[in-house]
This record gives structure tokens, C-alpha cells and sequence, in this order.
């Protein structure tokens, strides 16, 4: 007797293609190539493109993604306890401008979009004499994580209007979300997708609530009895006259007693606004933004606003800047330049509220002979001075017990 095929045992295969395996998902891949998504149980198809409608998700994926995209983003090299920039090396160009039509603001705007949106952004890089001359962003729809069974090392295959082509990992830069497998990231808007579809139908219910759908805005009340052919054409009167939001405002005329009863909000219309704000806070959670980021200001207070943004800082937008400067540090330079060259982003333009703060917190720390000017300096992104490595206090004229006394008094 002949087993069916799906309990045969395949011949082995000694191809490479046999020591790979497939991470995404199949089911996901094809809902995003079709538009489907994933329904929620509200009944809303939530993909990563329609997501993006949502004011919620729009502002939250923006806050991250623009200030990734605007910060200054340098190449350093290490020179003993210090660091100098070096603007001529060759990442630091490609990083500057990664290609003729974008430039590197652009570029890492719109792949931390694509990957808070479908879970990872991809940027090939293109090598010249084995150094990165350009670095060209793909769909993340068009490419497929390949790992490697044996080594555990991922590929990537890419779909192109030609075929398909397989590019190594040291020629990728493939910035994730948080995920199961730490190949591919999961999708934030389809992982909450729930939460999403809630804020999508809300507004759409929302929308029709205001126009002629959802809700009449009154009734006419008739004391007398009127036949069902005059009653028709009162009605089809009153929507010709006063029907849709282009004549709405207009003076009515009622004929034999008749009279308009406007119908008003009730309680269960305020606990739908409750669940727009819920839904919002839902999704500000998802992606780690604060509510008063995403203008959602009911409870907001300066003092709960200002702890809010350095939240956000330390907590949500460090994550990223750290995941970019790895990775660029992984596949632009090479295990030579790795141990003196560093990429880093320029955070203090966040932290320029903080500055006072700061600033009284580096005296106390001189002061106490905790920190030297230039380590204080060094975290402000400063070079060092001379003579910034001692350990004085600046309130005295003299030095420590056992150093040369350099400020004697005549």
C-alpha cells in the first residue's frame, strides 16, 4: 500500500537552501501583498498601512521616528580617554547621504517608520572596494528573514520586480522591534491590533454620528393623522430642504401644527468619548509614548508634562538610538575600525530643558571632586581643555592636600 505524500520521508537535499528556514509568517505576509490585515473583533481589517489613519498611531510613530531622523548623527574616533569627530571617514559621508535622492534624515525617518509600523526597516548597503558607498531602503513587505539552522546566522531574501536575490547580513542594516524569535520583528500595530481597531471604528462611528448615518439630529412630531402619500412627501420636503450637512442650519417651515424635536447627546455618547480616550491611551502604551506626546492633555500638568518627555527620552527614544548606533557599528564598519570608530547620535537637543538641571548638577559634582570638567564636558559632548582632568574645587583658592598650589595669593 502507497502512503499518502504528506507521510513520506523527502529525499535529503545537499543545498544550502536546505540548512535555511522561513521566520515570517506566511499568513501575515499575504494579508499585507492583499491589504486584508488582521480583523479585530470590533470588526476593523488593521494593517500597517491603514493603521497609519488612526491620529493616535500617525503621532505616536512620528514622535519616535522624527526625532530619530532629525538628530545629529556623528562618526567618532576614539583617542585615548577622548573622542574627535571625523566627518572625511567614509560611514560618516554614506550616513550624511546615503544615496543621490534621500538624504540621511530622510532615510532614518522612513525606515524607523517601517519598522514600528510592520515590525522591521531594511536598508541595503552597497559596497564599493569594501567600503559602504550607498545605503538604499527597501519594502519590508519584499523581504524575507533566512536563518541559517546550522550557524544560526540570518539572510535576507529580497523580491525585486526580476526575481528574488539573497543578501548577506554584514550587508543589511535591519533595524527590529521587539519580537519572539530576535530575527524578525513583530508588528506593533498588529500585535495591539485590538486597541487599534477600537480608535478606527470609533472615529468612523464618530464620523457618521455627525452626518446622516449614525443618528437623526431631531424628529418632526405631527399631532394631526397624515396619509402615508402625503407623509412621503413631507419627508422627501424636509431631507431636500434640510438633509446632509450642506443645508443643515437653514430656517424650517412646519405646516399644520407640526413641530421639530431636536434630539441631544446622552450618557452613552460621553462614554464613547471615554473610549476614544482609552483607545488612545491604549496605543500611546503600545509604543511606549506618553499620552501628552500624542496631544491627549486631560490630565496633563507642567510638572507631570516636563517628567513625561524625559520618560520618553530614557525610556522609549534611547532604546532606538541605541539599536541604530549598534547596528551601524555591526555592519558599516569593519572589525579593524570597530575598535577605534563609533557612530553617535547627539541627544541634548532633547534635553535642553534639562539644561539648568544639568548644569547644577556638573557644579556639585566638580565641586564635591566627584567628577572632573572634563568628564562633565565629555558628557555634554565637549572636547577636553587642558588641565580639565584635575580634580578641583572651584569654590577654594587653593589646591588638594599634596598638589601644587596654583592659585598662591600675593
Amino acid at each position: 500500500m502507497n502512503l499518502p505524500s504528506l507521510f513520506r520521508r523527502s529525499p535529503p537535499v545537499d543545498t544550502k537552501a536546505a540548512e535555511t528556514s522561513t521566520i515570517a509568517s506566511p499568513s501575515d505576509w499575504l494579508m499585507e501583498i492583499f491589504g486584508i490585515g488582521s480583523t479585530t473583533s470590533a470588526g476593523a481589517a488593521v494593517t500597517p498601512s491603514n493603521a497609519m489613519r488612526c491620529t493616535a498611531v500617525r503621532r505616536a510613530v512620528q514622535a519616535i521616528a522624527e526625532p530619530i531622523g532629525s538628530l545629529p548623527l556623528h562618526v567618532y574616533r576614539r583617542n585615548g580617554e577622548a573622542k574627535d569627530r571625523d566627518p572625511d571617514h567614509p560611514v560618516a559621508k554614506v550616513l550624511r547621504n546615503p544615496n543621490p535622492w534621500s538624504s540621511g534624515q530622510d532615510l532614518r525617518e522612513q525606515v524607523q517608520r517601517d519598522c514600528l509600523l510592520h515590525g522591521n526597516g531594511f536598508c541595503f548597503v552597497n559596497r564599493v572596494g569594501g567600503k559602504p558607498r550607498e545605503l538604499l531602503r527597501l519594502d519590508p513587505t519584499k523581504v524575507t528573514v533566512l536563518v541559517d539552522t546550522i550557524t544560526g546566522e540570518p539572510s535576507y531574501r529580497v523580491t525585486e520586480t526580476g526575481g528574488q536575490r539573497t543578501v548577506k547580513a554584514r550587508d543589511m542594516l535591519h533595524l527590529k522591534a521587539p519580537s519572539r524569535d530576535g530575527y524578525v520583528g513583530d508588528s506593533i500595530v498588529l500585535q495591539c491590533r485590538e486597541a487599534v481597531g477600537i480608535a478606527l471604528v470609533l472615529e468612523k462611528h464618530v464620523g457618521r454620528l455627525f452626518s446622516e448615518g449614525a443618528r437623526p439630529s431631531g424628529v418632526i412630531e405631527i399631532p394631526n393623522k397624515v396619509g402615508e402619500s402625503a407623509l412621503a412627501k413631507m419627508k422627501a420636503a424636509w431631507q431636500s430642504a434640510h438633509g446632509g450637512s450642506a443645508n443643515s442650519g437653514g430656517t424650517a417651515v412646519l405646516f399644520d401644527g407640526a413641530k421639530f424635536n431636536p434630539l441631544t447627546f446622552k450618557s452613552t455618547d460621553a462614554q464613547t468619548l471615554e473610549l476614544w480616550r482609552h483607545s488612545t491611551a491604549e496605543i500611546a502604551r503600545a509604543f511606549g509614548v506618553p499620552p501628552t506626546l500624542l496631544f491627549d492633555l486631560d490630565r496633563a500638568t507642567w510638572s507631570n508634562s516636563e517628567s513625561f518627555a524625559s520618560y520618553f527620552v530614557t525610556f522609549t527614544l534611547m532604546h532606538w538610538v541605541k539599536a541604530w548606533q549598534n547596528e551601524i557599528a555591526l555592519k558599516l564598519f569593519n572589525d579593524t575600525e570597530r575598535d577605534t570608530y563609533f557612530a553617535e547620535f547627539l541627544i541634548e537637543d532633547l534635553l535642553k530643558a534639562d539644561l539648568a538641571a544639568r548644569a547644577s548638577a556638573y557644579s556639585t559634582l566638580i565641586t564635591a571632586r566627584v567628577m572632573n570638567p572634563n568628564e562633565c564636558r565629555a558628557r555634554e559632548n565637549l572636547p577636553p581643555y587642558p588641565e580639565g582632568n584635575e580634580f578641583l574645587n572651584p569654590a577654594i583658592t587653593s589646591a588638594p592636600s599634596g598638589a601644587e598650589d596654583t592659585n598662591e595669593q600675593s
